[in-house]
């Protein structure tokens, strides 16, 4: 059966890759994004009921984090207008941990639409498509939370719940807490990628303050350093932060993506080899 799906944000890191195990699948895929046509731009709610037309199902992810301010008033125009769309399914990416995130959940379970809630750990891939890549390259990472045990998820694993939600009417009503199979610390994370990548890769414990104060030194939007504060003492400060789960096997069938097995196959794609990166900036 063929089913018509919107991805909101199908070029982030999870979305992306659920677009084209869609495609693959020989879905009817519709791209959320402020790019494609029609467009899908949160800032502006206009956009959004041409990419909702004729879709059957969505899935959600909101930028840059549901624990941000407007996030909830976003989440309930959307569910609104997903309902007036006649939209049969929505899938929200949310965050395991995240207090603000839960209440965007209460929205979409609430909306009368069926629904699977996808809440996921830290993502593998922060470490080689976001904000922790440039000090790694620098070879010299400085972070608080030094000793948080994380339980970092796979985004390929994340995908594979998402595109698994959408298309099979079991998991409506589940709400899946999706993590790695075991937990590391900073220190640990950056000895791996280390260790792999005969690379040496320093990493110096520093304190929340020190670390807001690094980052509005790189004149960073205000915003962003919020939402970094907010990750690192409301979800690595979180008592069940370091909690395995094992809904990623119960949902495929399989084991999730180990934290080694992430690094290995990232490592054989260059992104932390510092002369690569010369090269692409140059």
């Amino acid at each position: 059966m063929t089913n018509n799906i919107l991805v909101i944000g199908g070029t982030g890191k999870t979305g992306r890759k659920i677009v084209e195990k869609l495609q693959a699948l020989h879905q009817n895929v519709r791209v959320g994004s402020r790019r494609a046509n029609p467009a899908f731009d949160w800032e502006d709610p206009s956009t959004w009921a041409a990419a909702l037309d004729g879709m059957d199902k969505v899935y959600i992810t909101f930028q840059p984090d549901l624990a941000v301010p407007g996030a909830l008033d976003a989440i309930e125009a959307l569910s609104r207008e997903a309902r007036r769309s006649g939209i049969r399914k929505m899938v929200l990416l949310s965050g395991k941990g995240e207090k603000e995130a839960e209440l965007c959940e209460q929205v979409v379970i609430h909306s009368g639409i069926d629904y699977t809630i996808i809440r996921a750990s830290w993502f593998n891939q922060n470490f080689s498509e976001s904000f922790f890549l440039e000090p790694i390259l620098a070879g010299q990472v400085a972070l608080p939370q030094a000793e948080a045990q994380v339980p970092y998820v796979d985004t390929d694993d994340i995908a594979d719940v998402a595109v698994a939600a959408l298309l099979d009417d079991r998991h409506n009503g589940e709400i899946y807490q999706l993590t790695g199979p075991d937990t590391w610390t900073f220190p640990q994370v950056m000895e791996e990628i280390s260790r792999v990548t005969g690379r040496s890769i320093e990493f110096t414990p520093i304190s929340l303050t020190a670390y807001q104060r690094m980052l509005e030194s790189f004149q960073l939007p205000p915003d962003y350093v919020w939402l970094i504060n907010y990750l690192f003492t409301e979800v690595l400060g979180a008592e069940n932060n370091n909690v395995v789960t094992h809904d990623i096997e119960k949902v495929l069938g399989r084991k999730a993506k180990s934290f080694p097995e992430y690094v290995r196959e990232t490592a054989l794609t260059g992104v932390w080899d510092v002369r690569l990166a010369e090269v692409s900036e140059g």
